[in-house]
C-alpha cells in the first residue's frame, strides 16, 4: 500500500497557530489530497479540532492530546481509506497493533517540529514523523504507559465526538480485553533515576561548562540546580498560558524563609521550600545577570531567559536541549575516566530524571508529608513510590543465598 511506503505529512499546527476549526479543516485537507477525497473527512476534522481547542488550557496536554488524534487521523484516512463514522471496535484493535508496529517510513529518529516558518508562511517539515524511535535502539516499541495513554486519550476523544451527536458509539469502550494490550504489574515499577555518582559528575560538568562559557550555561547550571534541588517538571520552568515565571515568584515570609510560587499539572499553585544552597544557587545566577543579590517583591524578570534576544523561555524544548547537552558532556567525562558502566544510563535519561532523582534523595531524610507538598503530588501514594528502603531490605535478604545449599 502506498500510504505505508511513505511518510503522511503533519495534519494539525500549533495551538497559537489554529484557527477557526472551519478554516483550519480546509487548510488541512489541502495538504492531504488523499484525505480530501474521503466522505466525512472534513467534519472528522472539524470536531477533532473543536475537541483539542477545548484543551487549550496547557499546552502540555493540548501536545498529547494532538499526537494521539493526528494519529489516528491519518491510519484512519490513509491507511483504512474511510471516515471515523464507520469505525468499529475491530478497527480500533487492528489500529493498536498498527501502533505497536508502525511501517518504517512513519518513524523517525528525533523529535522535529511539526511545521516551520518559510518568507512568511508555515509549511510541513518533511522531517516529521508520526513515531519516533532513538538512534540507539535496534526495534520500535511502543511502551507501555504510550499504549495506557492512547487508551485513556482516544477513550476521552470518543465520548467527546458521541456527546456531539457526530458519532454513535465509543470503539475504544467496546475493546473489553485491554488486558491482551496492556499489562499488569504484581509489583510497582521503580522510579527512573540518576545515581549520586551520576549526578556528581552532571553538576560538575555543568559548573565546568559555566566557567568556560558563562554566557550560555550559567543559566544551564541554574537550570539543573532547579531540576534536582526542587524537583521542579520542566513545563514549570517556561513561561505558557497558564503562568509566566518570574524573579518575583521568590519571596520570603515573616520568619525569613524563602520559599517558590510554582504552578504546576492543572493549573495548582503550590509553594516550594527554597534551601540554603539553592538560594546560594539563586544568588550566583542573578549575580551574573546584574541583578541584586536577592528578588524583590513584584520583581517581572523573566526566571528563565532567553539567551538570545528578550524574554523568557517559552518552549519545554530548549529545556530539554540544554539538559541533553549537559548529560553528554557527563557521559563523556565518565567514560574518559573508565567508567562507562556507570555511565550508561546518562544516555538514556531524561529531564524528568532529575525531578525523580531529587525526590527519591529527599524522602531519605526528610518527613514525607513535607516532600510530597513539595513536589505537588496530589496523593502520599505517590510519594510512596520513590521510598525505596522495602526493596533494598527484600534485596539484602536474597543476596547471600546459596544456588548450591549447604547440607
Amino acid at each position: 500500500m502506498f500510504a505505508l511506503d511513505h511518510p503522511p505529512v503533519p495534519l494539525i499546527d500549533s495551538l497559537d497557530q489554529l484557527g477557526s476549526p472551519l478554516t483550519e479543516a480546509r487548510r488541512i485537507l489541502a495538504r492531504v489530497p488523499a484525505a480530501k477525497a474521503l466522505d466525512g473527512a472534513f467534519e472528522d476534522l472539524v470536531h477533532s479540532l473543536s475537541f483539542l481547542v477545548s484543551y487549550n488550557g496547557s499546552s502540555a496536554t493540548f501536545n498529547s492530546y494532538r499526537r494521539e488524534v493526528e494519529r489516528l487521523l491519518q491510519w484512519v484516512w490513509l491507511i483504512r481509506g474511510c471516515s471515523l463514522g464507520e469505525l468499529r471496535r475491530q478497527d480500533l484493535e487492528e489500529y493498536i497493533r498498527f501502533c505497536q508496529s508502525p511501517p518504517r517510513a512513519w518513524i523517525g529518529h528525533k523529535q522535529v517540529s511539526r511545521f516551520r516558518n518559510s518568507q512568511g508562511e508555515r509549511i510541513a517539515n518533511h522531517d516529521w514523523r508520526p513515531f519516533v524511535q532513538p538512534k540507539d535502539e535496534r526495534s520500535f516499541a511502543l511502551s507501555q504507559k504510550s499504549l495506557q495513554a492512547l487508551f485513556a486519550v482516544l477513550s476521552t476523544y470518543f465520548n467527546y465526538l458521541l456527546q456531539e451527536d457526530y458519532l454513535r458509539i465509543n470503539p475504544v469502550a467496546l475493546i473489553r480485553q485491554k488486558s491482551k494490550f496492556l499489562q499488569k504489574h504484581a509489583y510497582q515499577e521503580p522510579v527512573r533515576r540518576i545515581s549520586n555518582l551520576q549526578w556528581d559528575f552532571v553538576l560538575e560538568t555543568a559548573e565546568l561548562m559555566a566557567r568556560d562559557n558563562p554566557p550560555e550555561h550559567e543559566r544551564s547550571l541554574f537550570v539543573m540546580r532547579l531540576l534536582f534541588g526542587m524537583y521542579l517538571r520542566i513545563s514549570e520552568l517556561v513561561a505558557d498560558e497558564r503562568s509566566t515565571p518570574v524573579m518575583g515568584d521568590f519571596h520570603t515570609d515573616a520568619d525569613g524563609n524563602w520559599w517558590l510560587r510554582v504552578v504546576g499539572k492543572g493549573n495548582k499553585a503550590r509553594l516550594v521550600t527554597v534551601s540554603d544552597d539553592m538560594l546560594d544557587a539563586l544568588r550566583r545566577y542573578r549575580q551574573f545577570l546584574g541583578l541584586p543579590k536577592l528578588p524583590y517583591t513584584g520583581e517581572q524578570t523573566p526566571l528563565i531567559g532567553k539567551i538570545k534576544g528578550r524574554g523568557p523561555v517559552t518552549s519545554t524544548r530548549q529545556i530539554r536541549y540544554l539538559v541533553q547537552r549537559c548529560f553528554d558532556a557527563a557521559f563523556e567525562r565518565m567514560r574518559s575516566q573508565g567508567l562507562e558502566d556507570e555511565a550508561q544510563e546518562l544516555r538514556v535519561a531524561t529531564v524528568h530524571w532529575l525531578r525523580h532523582t531529587g525526590i527519591s534523595e529527599d524522602v531519605k531524610y526528610r518527613p514525607k508529608e513535607h516532600v510530597k507538598e513539595d513536589a505537588g503530588h496530589a496523593s502520599m501514594a505517590t510519594t510512596d513510590r520513590y521510598i525505596d528502603t522495602e526493596l533494598r531490605e527484600r534485596h539484602a535478604s536474597a543476596r547471600h543465598k546459596k544456588l548450591k545449599p549447604e547440607l
